[in-house]
């Protein structure tokens, strides 16, 4: 990866990057965005950016790094994967180098009251 792109006032990209192959067999990639008031992104949100313009919601694989190596994505790029696409679930998230893991795996468990429960 090249060195992060430094914009004004301590603000970056590209300090981390990330890929992601579609169940169709796409690569996409992207880059986080750091900005001082907080209103940047993840490499991994980028990436699905990408995907989305192609019409694309099922991600086969999933992978972030930065200079200290592979990244789990965080919460909110768990998140936005499943929120996407349900199938996402089992998505291959490179966790560690040569470890993955199903997304659904690092995801609190998505339980919906039944109508039944509601009315309890």
């Amino acid at each position: 990866m090249r060195r992060p792109l430094e914009l004004p006032r301590e603000c970056f990209a590209a300090k981390v990057g990330a890929a992601l192959i579609t169940a169709a067999g796409d690569l996409f990639t992207g880059v986080n965005l750091d900005l001082a008031c907080g209103i940047g992104f993840c490499a991994e949100h980028s990436a699905v950016a990408e995907m989305l313009k192609t019409r694309q919601t099922r991600v086969a694989a999933v992978a972030a790094v930065g200079r200290r190596g592979v990244l789990p994505p965080c919460g909110r790029c768990r998140e936005l994967l499943i929120q996407i696409d349900a199938a996402n679930a089992e998505t291959a998230v490179l966790v560690a180098p040569g470890v993955t893991v199903p997304l659904g795996d690092l995801l609190p468990r998505h339980w919906y009251p039944s109508e039944a429960e509601e009315e309890a």
